[in-house]
């Protein structure tokens, strides 16, 4: 068993393969209990405890892995009473595995300086299959010196690990990359409704694209989709998508960047939710693009 007492906080689809996998590799895991947490028994059978505020989190273990939504959930687990930061105690250092924005990350930061932490911001991506064979990326900002200490416990659960630079650089660099994913996925959403809408045979579309300059990572997530409709190679929703190309825009606002595609994509994903398809998977944004008569 490895010394180092790790808590998580957040057992999603992700959070869950991320303690599997600290687990299986020997380290001391506690959970904090929450209705939004999968079942957790496997994890409990592999040696997993749970507690059940922040504050008692933050005072029983060496470092806290965050894997909420994204900025408010963070914002609320440390600032929150019984948060995080009441309870935080010399040395305790926080990863940050969620989806924020980064102007927020680098108060995050400070605050939990200030309590006597550190901090690392350590954005993921690749999918929940990824995150329960420990094989997730990673892309991490903070102090040089404590991303070397804490790389044993990133590789626990992650297969490439990117150093971006200081405090918040994790981030940036996480929506810059979804920004190209999430707009890559509706270009294909929008061409393949269209495909569909044409008559088009969706096999020979894809080999089309495959074979061509469309041919590329995003193709194979949703392919399964435009060719029998099984939208479980990208288990990610259009309300999750939504969140990250809003906080990918006012990123861009902060730094005075162009955004008029990225409002676009914006705009693709902010009708499907409010049309009911706010849980829904990025693939299915294919079967509401296709809907007979539309034109948005």
């Amino acid at each position: 068993m490895n010394e180092t007492r790790i808590g998580l906080i957040g057992v999603g689809l992700m959070g869950h393969g991320i303690a599997a996998s600290l687990l299986r590799n020997g380290y001391g895991l506690t959970v904090l209990e929450h209705a939004g947490n999968q079942p957790l028994d496997d994890l409990i059978a592999a040696g997993a405890t749970t507690i059940d505020t922040a504050v008692a989190l933050a005072q029983a273990v060496d470092v806290v892995i965050l894997c909420v939504t994204g900025t408010p959930q963070v914002e609320d687990v440390l600032f929150r009473k019984e948060g995080l930061l009441e309870g935080m105690q010399p040395g305790v250092i926080v990863i940050d595995c969620s989806t924020a924005i980064p102007s927020s990350t680098v108060k995050i930061a400070e605050a939990v300086q200030q309590a006597g932490g550190q901090f690392l911001d350590a954005p993921m991506t690749r999918t929940p299959k990824e995150a329960a064979e420990g094989r997730l990326n990673l892309i991490v900002g903070g102090e040089r010196d404590l991303f070397d200490r804490c790389l044993p416990i990133l590789q626990a659960y992650a297969e490439n690990i990117v150093y971006a630079g200081k405090v918040g650089a994790g981030h940036q660099l996480k929506l810059l990359h979804n920004f190209v994913s999430l707009g890559f996925s509706t270009v294909l959403a929008e061409a393949a409704a269209c495909a569909r809408l044409a008559g088009v045979d969706a096999q020979v579309f894809a080999d089309v694209l495959h074979n061509g300059g469309g041919g590329a990572v995003v193709l194979n997530r949703l392919r399964p989709y435009i060719e029998t409709g099984d939208a479980s190679g990208f288990r990610f929703s259009i309300s999750n998508a939504l969140k990250d190309m809003g906080y990918y825009t006012a990123m861009a606002d902060d730094v005075g960047a162009p955004r008029a595609a990225a409002s676009a994509i914006q705009r693709v994903f902010a009708e499907a939710s409010d049309a009911g398809m706010a849980q829904a998977a990025v693939p299915e944004l294919i079967a509401y693009l296709a809907r007979p008569g539309d034109v948005s």
